[in-house]
């Protein structure tokens, strides 16, 4: 071996750094770094500021939905380009990138499940879906799924994170409005309640529709719920919007909705409204019959007899 001679050496030395995802997140809300597992421990909230990231359509049924009973239903209906609609693509391949992507047919999931032991018709907006925006299909289904609360007495649980209306069905998808509001008029006057849950962001048609005619409109905090988006508003009208308009806490200060829930608490608290709104059987039926076993618990006691055979069963 020569005087100048060197082995290279045996160990490798990475010279360029490979991209990738470390798990570490900057929040949207307070700008600190959160990891995504602790994240996913906290429901997609940030455990510092407590600022709420979207849920995945399965994360949604899950958060709600008592263990194992989700049903869906109504997955028969399947949009379709009924206006050979064409943008800066055809609506037709926006469709099947939006099913490779989500591997949904449409942006509603809808079906039946027990929410904290209640039988309850649950529907919900899917926004990676084309933004979660309102065409025939979801319109349709949720539309189907409200018919089949009146018919089987169930309270309606609807989850909404949409755009609005989808433009690339015109008229079609405008027509949804007046069908879902006018299917809720109908289960409002056979009393049975609706909550409507508005999540970041509810906008459009669907916040001018069924979104807002809940019997109790609850919504997560720091939620965007509109009609038009605050830039659209502002440049419409040449002028600022005051701080924190159009969000969640701005609406309840206003009284456009009766809650703002934080997710850890949402499913409780629906819980407890259907405590108190969904009517019972038995508790009625033995409302019912309570003067009568109070009369017979009274003769009895005046015979001498016990009174507790009254009042057994």
């Amino acid at each position: 071996m020569g005087l100048f001679t060197r082995n290279k050496p045996k160990i490798k030395v990475q010279s360029t750094k490979k991209d990738g995802f470390s798990g570490w997140i900057k929040c949207s809300g307070c700008t600190e770094l959160i990891h995504a597992t602790e994240l996913a421990k906290h429901l997609n909230c940030c455990p510092k500021c407590d600022h709420h990231y979207r849920l995945t359509l399965s994360q949604r049924i899950e958060l709600l939905a008592d263990g194992g009973t989700f049903e869906e239903l109504f997955t028969e209906i399947k949009p379709v380009d009924s206006l050979g609609f064409v943008d800066t693509e055809p609506y037709k391949t926006r469709l099947a990138a939006a099913q490779k992507k989500t591997s949904r047919d449409d942006a509603i999931c809808t079906g039946t499940c027990f929410i904290g032991g209640t039988r309850a018709a649950l529907g919900i907006l899917d926004f990676a879906f084309m933004g979660g925006s309102m065409g025939s299909v979801v319109g349709e289904r949720l539309t189907l799924l409200i018919e089949l609360a009146l018919e089987k007495k169930l309270p309606l649980v609807i989850v909404s994170a949409s755009g609005g209306a989808r433009m690339q069905e015109s008229i079609l998808s405008l027509m949804q409005m007046a069908k879902t509001s006018a299917a809720l008029a109908k289960l409002h006057e056979a009393g049975i309640p609706y909550f409507s849950i508005l999540t970041n962001p509810t906008t459009g048609g669907v916040t001018a529709s069924f979104a807002t005619l809940g019997d109790v409109i609850l919504a997560e905090p720091e939620a965007l719920i509109a009609f038009a988006g605050p830039r659209v508003v502002e440049q419409t009208i040449g002028q600022k919007l005051p701080p924190k308009a159009q969000k969640s806490e701005f609406l309840l200060e206003k009284g456009m909705i009766d809650l703002i829930v934080k997710r850890v608490d949402l499913k409780a608290k629906i819980v407890q409204l259907m405590d108190f709104l969904v009517p019972r059987k038995p508790k009625l039926e033995l409302a019912k019959n309570m003067p009568e076993r109070l009369k017979e618990l009274l003769k009895r006691a005046e015979n001498g007899k016990s009174p507790s055979s009254a009042v057994s069963g």
